[in-house]
């Protein structure tokens, strides 16, 4: 790739910011599926993951990056999107409940592919705008992004990922590093079990250094609850049984996406032990990249993940891109990513000999790698 600069004034435009408003072209996708039924139903991850890879295909890859520098209070327009796409989602969701549990043209398996539907994109939307909103500062954001997280059931996301895994990424106390050889369908139960335990140990030992207990008001495990609590009442108030039961389906079908994005962000990567439990500090090599142009607009520069590890508080218009000599690069965006990832031998023939050949790049003094793989590395302190 050959990197170039984009300049503040041409980041400013409105223009320039409105590829990332894709997002918003779900939304009428969902409703016709809902009002049309039949093969329609399916339309949403037909969108979503056929039609982008077939973008990504034409539009190539984005190698322009912003100043980083620049004024953060020209990018507006970029922030805009992701304020939005909270009570977008919500009047979606809710009103999606609401109207198949009272249609009669739709069977119970059209129902279920509708939600599905729902769930890649608050999967692939919701939670990946909630992703960017909980690094921001302000009050505004953070709401939003656990608003959009209790949509899914999956509140603790934001403790774990900002608690543990910027912290302990690519080693073995960071549950969502994805081992080499490790197949997704491993992965799957495994990051389940250890990120909803890891969010809490971490939200308790924060409440400790206070001298308070782990059942503290204070806790937002108590805020996660009645969020989630609130989603999952409001479905039964709409939709009854049958009403919880698709916004259960559309909520693991979300988590599902989240969880194969983070496989394919860090699969084999791993930060050098120096001894004692200690590790080097995280840079851009330590996580995948990927420039393709409209994959990354729909996941608002998500793919740009080697940046957001290394400068966790840049928000997603500064994002960086990296060459090839800087950080280690998938072979295409994540709807194929993903996809592959779903099929492990499909997966490791693409990817371990990226994963070996990143390693002969950085790490050429390590000729013994058992330890890393396995994860038996002793933990961070």
């Amino acid at each position: 790739m050959t990197i170039t600069t984009i300049p503040p004034a041409r980041m400013a435009r409105p223009l320039a910011a409105l590829p990332f408003w894709m997002s918003l072209t779900m939304v009428p996708i969902i409703l016709i599926g809902a009002v049309q039924g039949g093969v329609w139903v399916v339309a949403m991850p037909i969108y979503a993951w056929v039609v982008y890879t077939i973008l990504d295909m034409i539009a190539g890859l984005e190698e322009g990056n912003a100043d980083p520098d620049m004024d953060r209070t020209r990018l507006g327009w970029y922030r805009a999107i992701t304020l939005i796409w909270a009570p977008v989602q919500f009047v979606t969701l809710f009103g999606l409940i609401w109207y198949v549990t009272r249609a009669d043209h739709l069977s119970a398996l059209e129902m279920w592919a509708l939600f599905f539907g729902m769930g890649v994109a608050s999967g692939t939307i919701g939670i990946n705008y909630s992703h960017e909103l909980m690094h921001q500062r302000p009050r505004l954001d953070r709401w939003l992004g656990d608003i959009l997280l209790a949509m899914v059931l999956y509140s603790h996301f934001r403790s774990e990922h900002l608690l543990v895994h910027h912290r302990y990424v690519a080693t073995p106390r960071d549950p969502v590093t994805a081992r080499y050889n490790e197949g997704f369908h491993r992965f799957f139960p495994r990051v389940l079990r250890q990120s909803l335990v890891s969010a809490w140990k971490a939200e308790a030992a924060m409440l400790a250094r206070k001298s308070l207990p782990a059942w503290d008001l204070s806790n937002p495990f108590w805020r996660y609850a009645a969020l989630q609590g609130g989603m999952l009442l409001l479905s039964i108030l709409l939709g009854g049984w049958v009403g919880i039961v698709l916004f259960l389906v559309q909520a693991a079908t979300a988590i599902w996406q989240l969880e194969l994005v983070n496989y394919i962000e860090h699969y084999g990567l791993t930060r050098r032990h120096l001894g004692g439990g200690k590790y080097e500090p995280v840079r851009p090599h330590h996580s995948w990249n990927s420039a393709q142009k409209a994959s990354n607009w729909l996941l608002i520069n998500l793919q740009r993940h080697s940046d957001h590890h290394y400068k966790p508080d840049r928000p997603f218009p500064l994002l960086q891109t990296y060459s090839e000599d800087e950080a280690p690069q998938l072979p295409a965006g994540y709807p194929v990513m993903t996809a592959a990832a779903m099929i492990p031998p499909l997966w490791r023939r693409m990817m371990n000999p990226r994963v070996r050949a990143w390693r002969r790049q950085y790490y050429p003094d390590i000729e013994d790698w058992s330890a890393y793989k396995a994860a038996t590395n002793p933990l961070p302190r």
